[in-house]
């Protein structure tokens, strides 16, 4: 059985090749294609669930050796392997991978039912797969390393698919430089840790932290992993390339930049937990870094009109979430929060998609309202999302987010986190009911004719609220258990339904103050943004950290630049070789005087040098 698990990311390697191929023959089969190797991937993914058990680490397979060092001074030969291996954690997230990445390929039929380019579409999206499973199944940082650069590829190609738009190419373009930036840190702790331990492998690291408790090198490399992953999951200040992501196709949005790559870092903190718990002073940088993340997104969210921006800046809010439950030692909630994440913001994307489709690509929420009663699907399931997110009980995104503040609050950081963390869950409530209600609510002020959505595009979306729905409820006894020998978990008391209510005050507190000001007093959001007009402008601006960047970065990077081109390049590195050129045409024009091959050339020479010589023999 463990023979067939190189299929899980092979099937939709093929698919990407399929996919495409197919797509010449005829565009509209291109989809199925890769939905069918998007399908048969999670087929594959429950077909080795059924035989998991316990969490334990039952699968593994192992390719070939990859690279083979030899150590001259022990005579030893060290070996990173091409191998894959499948355990409680891992399964979790091939789950999350191939269950929500078939739905949102099952939506995109619809979505890119008129784009030209959508055999490219399909190809990229079924190789973001391969390599996001490679990323979660590799048994080694290396391996998992190829998959976590793969799927930065795959975002490249996906933000800027639109290429043609300049903006769009220019989006995905930062956010492949800026990743570049977190990975090369990811590199050197992986560089440390074969150093220090002779291994990479993750069951060798595993044991080899586990006997010994005071490693030197734990603390430098737990820093290195973390800026890899801020990087990859959108942390300060490595945050800014997600939400000029937004400029792909929106289901890229709920696959790659909600559901799956953007918590590749999470799963990167899980896998080597070990490491990160050797390194306390670490702890306390990732969870202040967390909350100020979380923090400053909400309030970036507050003032955003564009409907993706808002999910965007939601995005990394919610991250910044995760990350405060692995600082906590919290690392089973912080995946707890990755897979019903997962659940209620893919639906939320793909139904700002289903919005944006309706509404013939309008993605202003001041040019939206009353969609109500014209999209009622995806009313429904934008509310029951907006609710999860929320944190209102029973929904998914309550457990998960009680979850994190349960930890927060007996991790023994300083209270202020915990505070402060509440009110960010009373932003998120706040900031999410007004985008629902700028879009559904009151009047229509648009100018398009707006339509539900095809059932290729509806379906994930119910599947999706359902999830939203039960997911949380189900999971929340059963997770802890499914990764006991992966990850220190265990379940929480269950609370009353009066106790779970009362605990969703900060969610209920900012979906009511947001209808009054939204939905009652709709003059009201006009006069306090004129009030605090320089708190706006703020907001607006997104705290001004593109201004910073390029200010800091790009302007110094840039004169820089010109100076190795103008001044060291120009002006001296094609001075000295055209400079060398000049002087061996000189030379060789006089060579080629006294070279000329004439006998009265010769003797004239002889003649004057006979001259010189005997003058100087006079003066001498």
């Amino acid at each position: 059985m463990q023979n067939l698990l190189i299929l899980i990311p092979i099937i939709p390697l093929v698919g990407a090749l399929l996919s495409f191929l197919s797509g010449k023959i005829d565009k509209a089969v291109s989809g199925w294609v890769a939905t069918l190797a998007a399908f048969l991937s999670f087929f594959l993914v429950c077909y080795f669930f059924t035989g998991l058990e316990g969490g334990s680490v039952i699968f593994k397979q192992t390719l070939f050796d990859w690279i083979s060092i030899n150590d001259f001074a022990t005579s030893t030969k060290q070996v990173v392997q091409f191998g894959l291996r499948l355990d409680a954690l891992s399964m979790l997230m091939c789950l999350i991978i191939t269950g929500i990445g078939t739905l949102i390929h099952l939506y995109s039929i619809g979505y890119m039912a008129v784009d030209p380019s959508r055999p490219r579409f399909f190809a990229y999206l079924n190789l973001f797969l391969f390599f996001m499973l490679l990323l979660v199944l590799g048994s080694n940082l290396l391996m998992l390393f190829i998959g976590w650069e793969g799927v930065g590829l795959c975002s490249y190609l996906l933000i800027g698919f639109w290429y043609k738009k300049t903006d769009y190419a220019k989006a995905g373009r930062k956010a492949f430089i800026v990743n570049r930036i977190g990975d090369a840190a990811f590199l050197i702790g992986i560089f440390l840790l074969f150093y220090a331990v002779g291994s990479i492998d993750f069951l060798d690291l595993a044991k080899f932290f586990e006997a010994n408790k005071a490693v030197s090198v734990a603390s430098i490399v737990a820093l290195c992993l973390f800026i890899g992953a801020t990087g990859k999951s959108a942390q300060i200040p490595l945050f800014v390339w997600l939400p000029d992501a937004m400029a792909g196709p929106t289901p890229v949005s709920a696959l790659i930049h909600a559901a799956t790559m953007v918590t590749a870092g999470l799963y990167l903190m899980a896998r080597t937990h070990f490491i990160f718990e050797q390194a306390p002073q670490v702890a306390s940088i990732i969870v202040v870094v967390a909350i100020l993340t979380s923090f400053i997104a909400a309030l970036t969210a507050l003032v955003q009109n564009d409907i993706k921006k808002v999910l965007a800046y939601s995005t990394v809010s919610q991250l910044g979430f995760m990350f405060m439950a692995a600082a906590a030692g919290a690392y089973w909630v912080a995946i707890f929060h990755v897979v019903t994440h997962a659940f209620f913001k893919a639906c939320l994307f793909l139904c700002a998609g289903s919005v944006i489709h309706g509404c013939h690509h309008e993605q202003d929420m001041r040019q939206m309202g009353g969609l109500a009663s014209k999209m009622p699907i995806t009313f429904v399931t934008y509310l029951v999302a907006t609710v999860a997110i929320s944190g209102i009980f029973p929904l998914s995104g309550y457990q998960s987010k009680h979850a994190i503040l349960g930890a927060l609050e007996h991790s023994g950081f300083s209270h202020w986190i915990y505070y402060l963390a509440m009110f960010t869950a009373f932003l998120t409530a706040f900031y999410m009911t007004r985008s629902l209600i700028m879009t559904f609510f009151g009047k229509y002020k648009g100018h398009a004719h707006p339509h539900e959505s095809p059932l290729t595009m509806t379906i994930p979306l119910i599947v999706l609220a359902c999830l939203s729905v039960i997911g949380g409820f189900y999971l929340q006894d059963r997770l802890p258990e499914f990764l006991s020998k992966i990850l220190n978990s265990k379940t929480h008391e269950h609370e009353s339904i009066f106790a779970s209510l009362l605990h969703s005050w900060t969610g209920l507190s900012g979906i009511f103050l947001a209808f009054i000001m939204y939905k009652f007093y709709p003059a009201m959001p006009e006069k306090i943004s004129t009030m605090f007009s320089y708190l706006h402008r703020i907001f607006d601006n997104k705290f001004y950290f593109d201004e910073v960047y390029h200010l800091c970065v790009v302007t110094p990077l840039e004169k820089i630049g010109n100076f190795c081109w103008k001044v060291i390049d120009v002006g001296f590195i094609d001075s000295a070789v055209n400079g060398t050129g000049s002087v061996v045409e000189v030379t060789g024009e006089i060579s080629r005087f006294f070279q000329s091959g004439q006998t009265r050339t010769y003797c004239l020479g002889i003649l004057f040098s006979t001259v010189v010589v005997i003058l100087l023999c006079f003066v001498f």
